[in-house]
């Protein structure tokens, strides 16, 4: 009587997977699970250009009027520097010392917690409010937020006719700020190049002495309707003074010019009998800027006209890519009224676009490296078994993808050069499962066995020799991990994805190529070799 085959009974973690998902109808749909979650992740996580990066650091600003730069220098911006040095955390302090001002700004390491470190700097300086002489002003506190302070897309607004009020520019593109300012995650919206309405006193030297008045006669007269302190520039030129003033229940140059300043001989002094008024724009602020523009774009050989620079900034964590489209969709809704208007724009910087470009294009070059290794595996393993390695290569990215997005990582650069780093190591262990399988079947050994026990035995055979392999290839990765400031930051994306790409790639191996093998492949005796 002959004894009854017991069947095969794996012994690995490789051959109990191979058992368990071999005939299930769930492995199927876990395998377009797997590959659904990967696309959706794809196109959910936030595109960048460049990874991103925890910088953080303040700036203590400490104003006292009056004061010299070498006393501010002594009494502030020293011992400042020493108690900001007791903060843990802070790699660099910086101080200046300028008339009437002193200014340390404190950097953490690269990785300090933003939040906490602000909280870390204002807290020392509550603690230390005695140090300051008390004709100081209170502390003022600057964070730098590297997520906010980069703009992710720059607009540069300008005029149809050169000869447009440069104030009248600067109203119709705040009207546009307003409306981008309030997108979703669009986190910070500043205008550069801009001048403001603004009412400017030009006062005559010859015709002040001769009332025999004082500017600070004048400037006492304008503060009785304007609530800000107008400005005086220092110098003079064709013996006139320009005094600044700004609009508040001040309505009209008329309005201005009519302000009494003193009385003379029984006669009110008017303003306008010793300055001239003009309703024009903040002549003080000479941050302006020009372009040149031919044909809608800049052009650096033709006369410059005024133009304002519309920058805008993203939450952190959130996707450039659709901010900046967003962004760019507002600027199309207005852009009949503003050409109305006489204003046209043209996007000179757009972080989004480059970052979207550059995502898809190494995308791209990971399609054709997959396709590159199922071609040259057709003329070393055979077709059959090249479609099975070549399956899990899209199947493994799609896990990493979906654990990075789990850890709220960006797609970037860093990310996708992780992904081509490791494609010759993702397919390792498929190719070892399918060789093993593909020995077993030619094996005159295994002829009494059925097609389920060679595929679970070839695939349990193997499995603890590629673990440890796979183990010291992960291994290899760890010390990145441990790279600190600047580059451990920036390269932090490949010891966070090349590890789970590998463990991802020996479950894949275990779970799918048995699965495909018993549909694509066959025993020799039951259909040749």
């Amino acid at each position: 009587m002959t004894e009854e085959k017991q069947p095969y009974q794996p012994e690995n973690i490789a051959g109990k997977l191979a058992q368990m998902f071999l005939n299930s109808p769930l492995t199927l749909i876990l395998g377009l699970f797997i590959l659904a979650i990967g696309y959706l992740s794809l196109e959910l996580m936030p595109r960048e250009e460049d990874p991103q990066m925890v910088v953080s650091g303040s700036t203590v600003i400490v104003a006292m009027p009056g004061a010299t730069a070498k006393e501010i220098n002594e009494i502030i911006v020293k011992p400042l520097e020493r108690k900001l040095k007791e903060v843990k955390g802070i790699e660099h302090i910086h101080g200046r010392a300028m008339d009437n001002v002193g200014m340390v700004t404190a950097a953490f390491y690269i990785g300090e917690e933003k939040e906490d470190s602000n909280l870390k700097i204002y807290d020392k300086i509550m603690q230390n409010m005695d140090l300051f002489p008390e004709t100081s002003m209170f502390p003022l506190v600057k964070p730098l937020d590297i997520d906010i302070d980069i703009p992710i897309i720059s607009v540069a607004f300008y005029p149809s006719d050169p000869d447009m009020d440069v104030a009248v520019l600067n109203d119709i593109v705040k009207k546009a700020q307003h409306h981008i300012n309030g997108l979703p995650n669009v986190a910070v919206t500043s205008t550069k190049g801009g001048h403001k309405h603004q009412f400017n006193i030009q006062v005559d030297l010859n015709k002040l002495a001769g009332y025999n008045l004082s500017m600070g006669q004048i400037t006492k007269a304008v503060q009785s309707l304007a609530y800000n302190v107008p400005e005086i520039k220092g110098h003079t030129k064709s013996n006139e003074i320009v005094m600044i003033g700004v609009r508040n229940a001040i309505e009209s140059v008329a309005d201005v010019g009519n302000i009494i300043v003193a009385q003379y001989g029984g006669a009110p002094i008017y303003l306008k009998d010793i300055a001239k008024v003009e309703d024009s724009y903040d002549i003080q602020n000479f941050q302006s800027a020009k372009i040149c523009i031919v044909d809608g774009e800049a052009d650096d050989n033709i006369p410059k006209i005024p133009q304002v620079t519309l920058t805008v900034s993203k939450l952190k964590g959130t996707n450039a890519v659709i901010i900046a489209e967003e962004v760019v969709k507002e600027l199309k809704k207005h852009e009949t009224l503003m050409h109305n208007l006489g204003v046209n724009y043209i996007i000179t910087r757009n972080y989004g676009e480059r970052a979207n470009e550059a995502v898809s294009e190494l995308v791209l070059h990971l399609v054709v490296s997959i396709a590159i290794i199922g071609i040259l595996l057709i003329f070393a393993l055979g077709w059959r078994e090249s479609l099975i390695v070549t399956f899990t290569v899209p199947a493994i990215l799609a896990i990493t993808l979906f654990v990075a997005y789990l850890t709220d990582q960006t797609i970037n650069r860093i990310t996708l050069f992780a992904f081509l780093l490791s494609l010759g190591l993702l397919v390792d262990a498929a190719i070892i499962v399918i060789e093993n399988i593909h020995r077993h079947l030619h094996s005159p050994a295994c002829d009494s066995d059925s097609f389920d026990e060679v595929l679970i035995k070839a695939t349990d055979e193997i499995g603890s020799p590629t673990n440890i392999a796979t183990l010291a290839i992960i291994l290899t990765m760890v010390p990145m991990a441990f790279v600190g400031q600047m580059m451990g930051a920036f390269m932090k994306p490949i010891p966070a994805n090349v590890p789970v790409a590998l463990i991802a790639s020996l479950f894949v191996a275990y779970i799918f190529t048995p699965y495909l093998a018993k549909r694509l492949m066959k025993q020799p005796g039951q259909g040749g070799h």
